[in-house]
């Protein structure tokens, strides 16, 4: 038995030794095995050994101290949970004896968390489910979670979007609150705004959509005049029916914008104000924010206005059908048009022609490539995937958005408040490689600097057909970064502009409803607040959210139906290169597929200036065709694996 000194001696040594230790903050970063990493505040990362792993939980921000393990390599052990982050997730639910868990499906937490009898819900084996960690691991590794919706059981219609909505902790529903200020308002509150507004129903304006679009937020028309054109774009106008600040404005801003998921989509705002209310639909009024624009015959733009106007469409007209009246050609609803709308789209087209031909010669256009449009069945999984063909009735819309687009930029420019949308061009982490690849491959243009507005141009429009052994091109265009929402302007490099923003879709995104709100404050002095900055990075965090959710769905819905390829060969392009392997996207449907190099024959190196994998007697690029087989599909992450069956040599 120790005697007080020696307890005393002891508790002096662990208070030196506490006072001694160096700790260390840092984020958990998971990996797949049951390790993982502290990503340390001073830019390093620090081995956690399993039995520290299990502790803790993706993302959680810790306090750890740093020591020498068994193996004599420096690693962390915990020390302190300063935060988590992880606070809702999926799996699916299993019972082992009397125990009942959640087996995650979430990145990086590769254990099995148990469900306490109160929590579970009626879960049954297999489901899947959408859980809360209701005690965390820190303490002992054995962290509880509990039951918050069953989302179903794998091969019901519909879990894929239920289980995809969950895992980005999406809710689907509207709250009560926002369908109670949906639900007051109708018909007659339109017309309340009427006399208020500037007249413009006798307008031959139309919309251009696919056959199937009921949320249809702009309306074209022009007119020519003695240098060129009035192109009167009109869009739809929700900031005059939703209050500043009310239930529905708040939701939609945390929504950020409407998910095209395959089917059935998840809108910003409610159906009676999106595909009703507030929707451009022919022969009834509605409520319009409305740029007129002088487009002159070179496709430069000259003055604009707004206005607050009442609109009537004469027309709701789907791409094919303008294209039709474009291409001179036959189809089955012509005879419907009348002249005014007729000749309207004649001279909409010969402006958007003249806005295209201006922006190819001093900004930037992005290449065509082929579109695909996923058609599914009454299980809600992919029945077919056809082209999805761009034409000139795309185009002709595409040009006078952005020439609107462009205008209302400029204004909020002058007026120095906005918020703009700005491309910074290439990465700031890649400029160097990129300097090397010029030095390289492209000695004419080693001169040119790729970080500034001025040079980033000039190399999109000099490497465009470049003849050289590296796609120089398509090289830079993979190590781009972001476009950003901003409050000061900005060059959008990407479009080749100076400055740039969108408001064009209020009804699908909650930027564009904004600079809604901001021009009216401007113009008008109607009421408006302006985003602070925690509620920007809110918004555009909300946005990448609402993207990875999209892709994440089609990418389970496609790995799904690529099981249906079979064993025929099939040709594509490589599209995305790594170290571990190549993507390759096909002619014929447009699926893309990872082929590892493991399946090829000897080793391979990978170039990250070229981003070329090279190996001893084979060589994989961008742009390179090459022949594939479909090789299975890895379940866990949801992709699509082929098998290389030949290379062009005329690409290698």
């Amino acid at each position: 038995m120790l005697n007080a000194d020696a307890l005393q001696q002891l508790r002096q040594l662990k208070t030196h030794i506490e006072a001694e230790k160096v700790v260390h903050t840092g984020t958990i970063k998971a990996t797949n095995g049951r390790f993982g990493f502290v990503a340390l505040d001073d830019g390093r990362d620090l081995f956690l050994p399993p039995e520290e792993m299990q502790k803790v939980l993706p993302g959680d921000r810790v306090s750890v101290t740093e020591q020498t393990g068994d193996n004599g390599k420096t690693q962390a052990a915990i020390d302190e949970l300063l935060e988590t982050r992880l606070n809702t997730f999926v799996g699916k639910y299993q019972i082992r004896g009397k125990g009942h868990f959640v087996v995650p499906e979430t990145p990086g937490i590769n254990r099995w968390i148990f469900i306490p009898p109160k929590h579970r819900l009626d879960a049954q084996p297999d489901d899947f489910i959408y859980c809360q960690m209701i005690r965390h691991p820190i303490k002992d590794g054995k962290g509880q979670a509990g039951v918050l919706k069953v989302l179903g059981k794998a091969g019901e219609p519909g879990i894929e979007r239920a289980f995809t909505l969950a895992s980005f902790d999406l809710d689907d529903a509207w709250p009560q609150a926002v369908a109670e200020q949906a639900q007051a308002l109708d018909e007659t509150t339109v017309a309340d705004h009427l006399e208020s507004r500037e007249d413009r129903r006798d307008q031959p304006y139309i919309t251009v959509d696919s056959p199937n679009t009921q949320d249809m937020d702009d309306a074209l028309w022009a007119e020519p005049n003695a240098t060129g054109w009035k192109l009167s774009v009109a869009i739809a106008d929700p900031t005059a029916l939703i209050e500043p600040g009310s239930p529905a404005e708040t939701l939609a801003r945390e929504r950020a914008t409407a998910i095209y998921f395959p089917g059935e989509p998840r809108p910003m705002l409610p159906d009676s104000l999106s595909t009703r209310l507030c929707s451009l639909m022919p022969d009834v009024d509605r409520l319009a924010l409305v740029c007129d624009i002088q487009v002159n015959n070179d496709g430069s733009l000259g003055a604009y206005s707004f206005h607050r106007a009442v609109i009537r469409s004469q027309g709701k007209l789907s791409y094919d059908l303008v294209a039709a009246v474009i291409e001179d050609r036959d189809h089955d609803d012509l005879r419907s048009l009348a002249e005014p709308v007729l000749k309207n789209v004649d001279q909409l087209h010969q402006a958007a022609v003249a806005l295209r031909k201006w922006r190819a010669a001093h900004a930037l256009l992005a290449a065509d490539r082929p579109e695909f449009r996923l058609r599914l069945d009454e299980n809600r999984r992919i029945r077919q995937i056809e082209p999805a063909i761009q034409n000139e009735a795309h185009r002709l819309v595409e040009e006078c958005m952005v020439a609107a687009n462009r205008c209302v930029a400029d204004f909020l420019k002058q007026q120095a408040k906005g918020l703009f949308i700005c491309h910074p061009g290439i990465r700031d982490d890649r400029a160097d490689n990129i300097r090397t690849l010029l030095a390289n491959h492209a000695a004419d243009l080693a001169d040119t600097d790729p970080t500034t507005p001025e040079g980033f141009s000039k190399l999109m429009r000099e490497t465009d057909g470049l003849e050289a052994d590296v796609p120089v091109k398509a090289v830079i265009s993979r190590q781009l970064a972001r476009a950003e929402l901003s409050f000061e302007p900005g060059a959008h490099q990407g479009m080749g502009l100076g400055v740039y923003t969108t408001f064009t879709s209020p009804l699908r995104k909650f930027s564009d409803f904004h600079v809604h709100r901001l021009l009216k404050h401007l113009v008008w002095q109607e009421s408006a607040a302006q985003l602070s900055a925690d509620e920007l990075r809110q918004l555009q965090a909300a946005q990448i959210k609402a993207r990875q959710a999209a892709n994440s769905l089609e990418n389970w819905l496609k790995s799904e139906f690529a099981k249906q390829l079979g064993p025929d060969a099939k040709t594509g392009t490589i599209t995305r290169t790594l170290p571990a392997g190549f993507f390759v996207r096909l002619d014929c449907n447009g699926l893309e597929g990872f082929v590892s190099c493991k399946t090829l024959e000897g080793k391979f190196s990978f170039d990250p200036v070229t981003l070329r994998l090279t190996g001893k007697k084979q060589a994989f690029q961008l742009e390179q065709r090459v022949t594939v087989a479909y090789a299975g599909t890895d379940e866990e992450r949801r992709q699509i694996n082929f098998k290389l069956m030949e290379t062009d040599p005329t690409d290698a």
